[in-house]
């Protein structure tokens, strides 16, 4: 697996085939009509698989597709997974959504995230949706492919992209991580036991001792 110096070396080579490529390419291009993340401003980090996780959103939600409203959580949050949403109006009308019951209409579609485990949320004065944590995209598309909710030659481009990110690793974490789920869930189930049965034990009355009657004197 390559290590994260390796990783950087090879951004570092894209980035200098690109340019390279530019030059041969659109030489004359003004660099104000370009968008360069080290000169202009308002940038996020997003996982590069997010184009296939809006796909597979968007294929278990059909007729209310949720894939967008996925985008623009991302493109919001602030390099952080945890995000804070004090103006829902914003991020409804951000997703497309229009009119009276825009909110309303985003907040089903942040349903449908969280039911398909894209997302984790908790209530707060702004609603169910104050406190959002955005889940890895990579493990909510295993999950489905588990459920047997995606397509195979799907499943079979998302886990050629893992490998060409270089993040099929997140799958194996997951896997262990179950894992070890399982392994403290049955040690919890065993402990629970051992302790039920040493209380049920003690509480049993104490059988009284009977006494051998004495021989009768001869």
């Amino acid at each position: 697996m390559a290590t994260q110096k390796q990783t950087r070396r090879r951004r570092l080579n894209m980035t200098e085939r690109a340019e390279e490529q530019m030059t041969i390419q659109f030489p004359d291009y003004s660099e104000e009509l370009l968008w360069k993340r080290s000169r202009n401003h308002g940038y996020s980090t997003i996982p590069r698989t997010l184009p296939l996780a809006m796909q597979a959103i968007d294929a278990q939600s059909k007729g209310q597709p949720a894939g967008h409203v996925l985008l623009c959580l991302w493109i919001r949050a602030p390099d952080h997974p945890l995000l804070t949403i004090d103006a829902p109006a914003s991020f409804a009308t951000e997703a497309g959504f229009q009119g009276e019951r825009a909110v309303d209409t985003w907040r089903r579609r942040m349903r449908t995230l969280r039911d398909l485990g894209f997302i984790d949320a908790k209530e707060g004065s702004t609603g169910d949706f104050h406190y959002v944590l955005l889940l890895n995209p990579n493990i909510g598309i295993e999950k489905l492919h588990r459920q047997g909710k995606v397509q195979t030659a799907f499943y079979g481009r998302f886990r050629d992209r893992l490998i060409d990110i270089g993040a099929h690793r997140d799958i194996k974490d997951y896997d262990e991580y179950l894992v070890e789920q399982e392994e403290t869930n049955t040690a919890a189930t065993k402990a629970t036991t051992k302790k039920t049965a040493k209380d049920a034990g003690d509480d049993a009355p104490t059988k009284a001792k009977r006494s051998k009657p004495k021989e009768a004197e001869k």
